[in-house]
């Protein structure tokens, strides 16, 4: 009976999982970002880009940043997204976030500058948080 209940589970969360990682599929530019409660001006610009399973993050300049693989939870709330890195100098560690897609406005808050402090809970990255939050537009 636990394996029908689950596999019923399973069933209803993949076409919606399926669904928001086809509308996160693409390029995204970084148009706002705050990092530990204040302003992080230096990741305007950044363009983040999902295809398949995969991750990458780009500098303005196109220069490489990150890159590895990425999960989403859409069942959870907050919907939960998690960046594998592969590449880059975060290589081996695991970013845990939250997210929220408005259209062609994604906004992501991670623990990024701190992974020991753990998956948010709110969109808002205050001072002594470890996290940041970035606002993209396609």
């Amino acid at each position: 009976m636990r394996k029908i209940v689950l596999a019923t589970i399973l069933g209803l969360a993949t076409p919606a999982a399926a669904a928001d990682e086809a509308a996160l599929a693409g390029a995204w530019t970084a148009v706002e970002a705050q990092r530990d409660g204040a302003a992080a001006a230096e990741l305007v610009g950044h363009r983040l880009t999902f295809e398949g399973e995969g991750f990458s993050i780009a500098a303005p300049d196109g220069k490489p940043l990150y890159s590895g693989r990425y999960t989403v939870d859409v069942t959870a709330q907050p919907a939960r997204i998690d960046f594998r890195q592969e590449a880059g100098e975060a290589k081996g560690q695991t970013w845990e976030g939250i997210y929220r897609l408005d259209g062609e406005r994604l906004t992501i808050v991670d623990d990024a500058p701190d992974p020991a402090k753990g998956r948010p809970t709110s969109f808002s990255a205050p001072a002594g948080s470890g996290h940041v939050m970035i606002v993209f537009q396609r």
